[in-house]
């Protein structure tokens, strides 16, 4: 009889055991703090009424996902949340999504016309949402992790954040091992940035430099061939260079182009053949041109 009390304790504790492991084994989910809210005075909301001052954002550390599609992206990313503003509709919609995350973070649920207020004109889809902007791999750690052939893209002076927002889509969408923003450049986590990338920001490794000539010529060093994007006379057609091997496209803003140092600092320039009366595109729709075709070389 002892033999079988001994026994049974020792199956108790067995399961026991085995229950706390198969506890510890479950992903933890959100704990959401939802609040109702019936204006946007408060001090925690002050990153939702500033979407005007990107700026701020930025220094505070933070970015701003503005529509539903990238916010859904969002939520699928390694950033971590840290608020969102809801409306009652989205709430239901994205509850499931939001409680799959791991980290806490407070819900602001709203009236879509509370919402609008933050715009002053009619809201996208009435769903914003605050992330961290996580600390970003250097130059040479991404340089140094990136798989062979290499193919890479570097920008110079685009200030335009849908521009830039594009292109980072692009680079996303073609294989680009990381996209270089050169000192002249605007943050791709800004607002608009990060909408015009429709949330590919959030896996499209990046690395911001503080002397974008100086590097190119680094790559160069390094054997990697930079290639700027650009219509002078004289310069490549774009269907006859090879992009096959390790390579960095370089794009410049569409009125004023690349610097003539930035140009220097590069192997040579490739233009899109086009009839005498066009003479160039827009930025991001030159970058995904190129990079389609370096991309379809490769495949």
């Amino acid at each position: 009889m002892r033999f079988w009390k001994i026994f049974a304790r020792l199956l108790s504790g067995m399961s026991q055991l085995l229950f706390a492991h198969r506890r510890s084994d479950i992903l933890r989910v959100a704990t959401l703090n939802i609040e109702t809210i019936k204006s946007l005075d408060a001090p925690e909301l002050e990153v939702y009424r500033t979407l005007r001052r990107p700026e701020e954002h930025e220094r505070a550390g933070v970015l701003v996902a503005t529509n539903v599609k990238v916010l859904q992206r969002l939520l699928a990313s390694r950033f971590r949340i840290v608020s969102v503003l809801l409306t009652p509709t989205w709430l239901e919609r994205l509850e499931p999504r939001l409680r799959a995350r791991s980290e806490d973070f407070r819900v602001y649920i709203g009236e879509q016309a509370l919402l609008e207020t933050i715009t002053g004109y009619q809201l996208h889809q009435g769903a914003l949402a605050v992330a961290k902007i996580p600390p970003q791999p250097g130059f040479e750690s991404l340089l140094g992790a990136a798989p062979r052939p290499l193919l890479l893209a570097a920008v110079e002076g685009i200030a335009n954040a849908e521009n830039l927002g594009s292109l980072v889509r692009s680079c996303a969408a073609f294989g680009v091992s990381f996209l270089i923003v050169g000192e002249t450049c605007g943050s791709p986590f800004q607002r608009r940035a990060v909408s015009g990338s429709m949330g590919a920001i959030f896996e499209q490794p990046v690395a911001q430099v503080n002397n974008l000539v100086a590097t190119l010529m680094n790559l160069r060093k390094q054997g990697i061939r930079c290639l700027a994007a650009h219509p002078r006379p004289g310069s490549n057609r774009l269907s006859s260079e090879d992009f096959r091997g390790d390579c960095c496209l370089v794009f410049g803003a569409e009125g004023p182009g690349l610097s003539s140092e930035a140009l220097a600092a590069c192997d040579g320039t490739v233009a899109i053949p086009m009839p005498s009366h066009m003479n160039s595109l827009n930025v991001a729709a030159a970058a995904a041109v190129f990079l389609y075709e370096a991309s379809r070389q490769r495949s």
